[in-house]
């Protein structure tokens, strides 16, 4: 079977599918779909899964009505965007930087919306709608400083990563910082904010991420192409049309608030932004930077961890962050052998 086919419309459009790809992407959305599907169905009230999908249609009892859409489903929903966030962001930190490495847990987003939640909640002691404002604004003031600190006639990938690389331990040492000066009361909270967790969200979480997801998503993908060409390398993307550094911009700017409005939704989950797009590209097997099949990845990963944190420790459930970190730890040290066997580091 061939790989890629050619979808061809009226008027003269033509739309090169690759074929695997797509089985990929529709696979991983099946498994979002059942994954989520189990975990709205877990809990001390079980419901199985047909009754789930009753509910979900409206034909289930009022009981299970409101455990479902009220109580479970927004901690869902919650786990995909933030997810389905992470993973696009990811992919495209590390297409722009053309370096695996160059995500968000890497170039220090996570860290700087940690310290714009910390400094709302041990110097102002702010509500759970200031951490999330404070965590937002955090984020996307360390992206622009990294973008300014890493300019120098453009913005190139190896000196983006090193600049990342170098704010993240300024910020991790100034929100190490806030947590020696704040009360046992404030450190206690902070700490658990900053492991990451899905516990408690509710419909005021899921609104501005599905707006921002809404808003977003097509930006990026209608940007792919171009983002496709810069691969290449900035000489050759220009010579065929592409304005590099206006594409570049947007989609950075598009990557640090998918990954800052995930952040200040969840806390600073770690390693989905960087192993779902790797893991998607060894899915797919294809070139590019694999965008959509990143978001289904990351949301995939995330509500899945979230099942796991739930219940595999018996009574014990675990913030998601702690699951996150674990398996996306031993994934990237698999990976660090693997590469090391080929020769390649």
């Amino acid at each position: 079977m061939k790989s890629n086919r050619v979808v061809r419309a009226p008027g003269g459009i033509s739309l090169r599918l690759d074929v695997r790809a797509v089985i990929v992407v529709v696979l991983l959305v099946l498994a979002a779909f059942a994954a989520s599907v189990v975990l709205i169905g877990t809990g001390d009230f079980p419901i199985s899964a047909g009754d789930v999908v009753r509910t979900l249609a409206g034909k289930g009892d009022a009981g299970q009505e409101f455990i479902v859409e009220e109580l479970r489903l927004p901690r869902v929903l919650v786990g995909l965007l933030v997810g389905a966030s992470l993973g696009l962001g990811g992919a495209l930190f590390q297409a722009v930087t053309r370096n695996p490495l160059g995500s968000p847990d890497v170039l220090g987003l996570g860290q700087g919306a940690t310290a714009g939640a910390l400094v709302m909640i041990v110097l102002f002691s702010g509500s759970a709608a200031q951490v999330t404002v404070g965590a937002l604004v955090g984020g996307l003031v360390t992206g622009l400083a990294i973008y300014l600190l890493a300019w120098k006639r453009g913005v190139h990938g190896y000196r983006l990563v090193l600049v990342g690389i170098g704010v993240s331990a300024i910020v991790t040492a100034v929100n190490g910082y806030l947590l020696t000066v704040s009360d046992i009361v404030d450190a206690a909270r902070a700490l658990v904010w900053m492991t990451g967790s899905l516990n408690g969200r509710d419909w005021d979480q899921v609104w501005p991420l599905l707006g921002l997801c809404a808003v977003l998503v097509p930006l990026v993908l209608v940007n792919a192409r171009g983002l496709r060409m810069m691969e290449m390398g900035d000489d050759a993307a220009g010579a065929l049309g592409v304005r590099v550094e206006r594409t570049r911009a947007l989609l950075m700017v598009a990557a640090v608030l998918l990954t800052a409005t995930a952040t200040a939704a969840a806390g600073p989950v770690g390693f989905v932004a960087l192993t779902a797009p790797q893991l998607a590209r060894r899915l797919t097997r294809s070139p590019g930077p694999n965008l959509v099949a990143s978001l289904c990845m990351g949301a995939a990963l995330l509500v899945t961890a979230d099942w796991i944190s739930q219940r595999a420790f018996g009574a014990d459930q675990l913030p998601v962050g702690v699951v996150t970190g674990v398996l996306g730890g031993g994934y990237l040290l698999w990976l660090l052998v693997t590469e090391r066997r080929a020769g390649r580091i």
